[in-house]
């Protein structure tokens, strides 16, 4: 059974995958305080009851999180294979950037799962702590792409900046058209992150000349999606499933 696990800004998911199966998936707050032994101790807690781990996958954006999770895995999955995704991890994917270096380990590992399901040019949009725009090219290089600030951080700056505004519930308002602050602020917010997405998706395919799919991921992606002109298909597993690719890629 193998365990991948995203560590992103706001939500740690794991996956468990029999084969090419994923057969659960959980999803936690990533804390960057938490120490090896307390994260240790929520991973033992979620995967009770499930088959024993016998492969591990692992992606973060959270340095603080990544030093720990070395340490947990080393203290309690020692005799378990383990890939962590970061540079000079086999993955097959050539970066067409200034700095490879400097892109995220999550964007690499959607370029895989994206250009394996879709093949490519394609795009990926992942809706999380901030909105990410990758590029796969028809041959699964990373070409780049856009970075957006998220939609949560834009609301709670919004939210604690301005006196008479305050979060709200993203759900769809009665029309675009706010009849109250609540609605207001929801049409802003679900209407104009759509409108922000299928804006740059033009944008990026005016330059590509063709896509084979706009592919939505991440928590967020089911409140934007069905508000969206562009994005053509939903995976909420892409990360998941791209760990599990590199994973073969590296251990035989």
């Amino acid at each position: 059974m193998l365990l991948a696990i995203d560590v992103g800004n706001t939500n740690t998911v794991l996956g468990l995958f029999d084969g090419e199966r994923l057969t659960n998936s959980f999803r936690t707050k990533t804390d960057a305080r938490n120490t090896a032994d307390e994260v240790a101790l929520t991973f033992r807690g979620l995967l009770a009851g499930e088959p024993n781990v016998t492969g591990i996958a692992l992606c973060s954006t959270v340095p603080a999180v990544l030093r720990e999770m070395r340490l947990m895995l080393s203290r309690y999955f020692a005799d378990v294979p383990t890939v962590i995704v970061e540079p000079g991890t086999k993955t097959g994917v050539p970066v067409l950037t200034d700095n490879p270096k400097e892109v995220g380990a999550d964007r690499i590992v959607n370029t895989i799962a994206a250009h394996h399901l879709f093949g490519g040019p394609c795009i990926v949009v992942d809706f999380g702590t901030s909105t990410n725009l990758d590029v796969v090219s028809a041959k699964g290089e990373f070409m780049g792409g856009a970075l957006a600030p998220g939609i949560e951080i834009s609301l709670d700056a919004l939210a604690s900046r301005a006196a008479q505004l305050r979060k709200v519930e993203l759900i769809r308002p009665r029309s675009a058209i706010g009849k109250n602050t609540v609605e207001a602020l929801q049409s802003g917010a679900l209407y104009g992150f759509a409108g922000q997405v299928d804006g740059l998706v033009e944008r990026i395919t005016d330059e590509l000349g063709q896509v084979s799919a706009v592919v939505a991921t991440g928590g967020l992606a089911p409140i934007v999606v069905p508000e969206s002109r562009s994005i053509t298909h939903h995976e909420p597993d892409l990360t998941l499933l791209g760990l599990r690719l590199v994973f073969e890629k590296n251990v035989d």
